[in-house]
């Protein structure tokens, strides 16, 4: 994409009311309008789900149109990106859709104990150096940022073409004693029923064309 493009999109982003840009200074200094009150904006106490990373939030809408009895938050610092989810969300008219536009290591600064029902971890950067384990969106570290928020009986799915991310992960989840719902190492060949199969995003579909094996996780935290 042309830095020209990119420009035309970070602008368009400042036209939407569904958009929430906070920068480390900002969210720490003023806090969150809407911290524990997410039930304002959307004007509703649906349950809410967050995609985190979630690029150009194809999960996001495709979930939130499958639920409009659900709100559903993508979070990004891609905001080239998050105007796709954006412009989806417009165009098909999907009121319960936001998205924030910050670093996942502030995540907890934008919602309260218990507020949040269930989150999408779809295709992050595996960080498969060493050195960058603490980078990992499904690293201990981040998952006590999502404990704060997270209900007790909420869920964790993770989504991933990286077999080191995926054993990774089930081991963090093992070593924290959390619960796993499912989990398999080739999505597409298990017979059973699930929605996480209905949506695949645009990387998605390239590298099953290449070949490449999908990884599932479902697990709680709590």
């Amino acid at each position: 994409m042309s830095s020209k493009n990119k420009l035309q999109r970070f602008a368009e982003n400042l036209t939407f009311d569904n958009l929430f840009q906070y920068s480390y200074e900002r969210v720490t200094a003023e806090g969150f309008p809407y911290k524990g009150r997410w039930n304002e904006f959307f004007k509703n106490d649906n349950p809410i789900v967050l995609e985190l990373g979630c690029g150009k939030g194809e999960y996001t809408v495709g979930l939130a149109k499958a639920h409009p009895e659900m709100n559903f938050i993508g979070v990004d610092i891609k905001g080239a990106r998050i105007w796709r989810g954006l412009t989806t969300a417009r165009d098909g008219k999907m009121p319960n859709v936001a998205f924030i536009r910050t670093r996942i290591e502030l995540i907890d600064n934008f919602f309260d104990k218990d507020e949040v029902s269930e989150i999408w971890i779809t295709f992050p950067d595996p960080q498969p150096q060493k050195s960058r384990e603490r980078k990992r969106l499904t690293g201990p570290m981040f998952l006590e940022r999502y404990r704060h928020f997270l209900k007790e009986d909420g869920v964790v799915n993770l989504k991933t073409d990286s077999e080191l991310l995926y054993e990774y992960t089930k081991e963090v989840v093992r070593e924290g004693n959390y619960q796993t719902f499912y989990s398999t190492d080739d999505l597409y060949s298990t017979p059973d029923d699930l929605e996480v199969k209905n949506i695949r995003t645009f990387y998605e579909q390239m590298w099953l064309a290449q070949g490449l094996t999908i990884k599932y996780l479902r697990f709680g935290i709590r």
